[in-house]
């Protein structure tokens, strides 16, 4: 952490032991219209009234997308190698972004948190500057099936969290509530992925634990089938990242990246059960961990 509260991302940080009641939890909801919000909301005021620190991160690409229909803004998504997919944010898309996030998400859970009696403040990365990303000037990509070098595109990768105005308010027993979008290297606004800036929240803060919630029970060995939920699945330290189906590259990738950055538990749990905080916190989903040898090690 630099003297002005900013941490480079993703550099390795050392986080408190997980045993340390001043280390928060970061948990991440998912747009998924499927995700019980008020669930996630009220699960996050009891932890918070337990005198124990959290953040929540979230995206909302359910609401962006009755957003984009009711405004008549046509959506892309952009395909990369490995699986992974993102949003194509062009400027009319950006605009959507920001007031689906800023304007009805985010609202949402901070009302509901404090109807719960906990204490919570939503801000986006552009408060405080507390997400500095770079934005991707050009993408190869598939757009439509097509392989296309995009220009337009105004997302970016997180550089660095400031933790200064989330460590005021964890001090003060708040709840920040955080989304995108980040500042970019010239002051203006991108899009970046909620799973990714989740976990660089968690390695920011030196967080215990980042949980990622989502409309399923977790990696599944078969995305269409609920029952092959794994306990556990182990990422390598690079390249692709296995049971990409179901939207899970990205949060694959994004787990691997808490961890490699020192966060030293990493769930992906579902975030339609009752108590979807609580039953990460107690083992359920997927956890993530990292291979600690090499493919071509294990198999000498």
């Amino acid at each position: 952490m630099t003297s002005q509260g900013r941490t480079p991302v993703p550099e390795p940080l050392r986080p408190p032991a997980p045993s340390d009641p001043a280390a928060p939890l970061v948990v991440k909801v998912g747009g998924n219209a499927s995700v019980d919000l008020d669930a996630v909301a009220d699960d996050i005021a009891d932890y918070a009234r337990a005198g124990r620190p959290v953040v929540l991160v979230h995206g909302g690409s359910a609401e962006i997308e009755r957003l984009a229909e009711r405004l008549g803004t046509p959506l892309r998504t952009l395909e990369f190698p490995g699986g992974v997919t993102s949003r194509h944010t062009d400027p009319a898309t950006l605009e959507v972004v920001l007031l689906a996030l800023a304007g009805a998400v985010k609202p949402r859970l901070v009302a509901r948190i404090n109807a719960a009696g906990a204490v919570a403040v939503g801000l986006t990365g552009l408060d405080g500057a507390t997400l500095l990303a770079r934005r991707k000037r050009s993408l190869r990509a598939l757009v439509d099936g097509r392989p296309m070098v995009v220009r337009d595109d105004h997302s970016g990768r997180i550089t660095e969290v400031s933790t200064a105005v989330l460590g005021r308010l964890l001090a003060d027993g708040a709840v920040p509530v955080l989304s995108p979008p980040a500042l970019d290297e010239d002051g203006h606004p991108v899009n970046v992925n909620a799973d990714r800036a989740a976990a660089a929240v968690a390695a920011a803060l030196g967080a215990h634990a980042l949980l990622l919630l989502t409309g399923a029970p977790g990696v599944l060995d078969d995305p269409d089938d609920e029952g092959s939920l794994l306990a556990e699945c182990a990422l390598t330290a690079s390249g692709p990242v296995p049971h990409t189906g179901g939207g899970m590259a990205v949060k694959l990738a994004a787990a691997r990246e808490a961890l490699l950055a020192g966060v030293p538990t990493v769930r992906i749990a579902d975030g339609r059960a009752a108590r979807p905080v609580g039953a990460a916190v107690a083992g359920a989903g997927t956890r993530i961990t990292l291979e600690t040898r090499s493919k071509e090690e294990a198999n000498r």
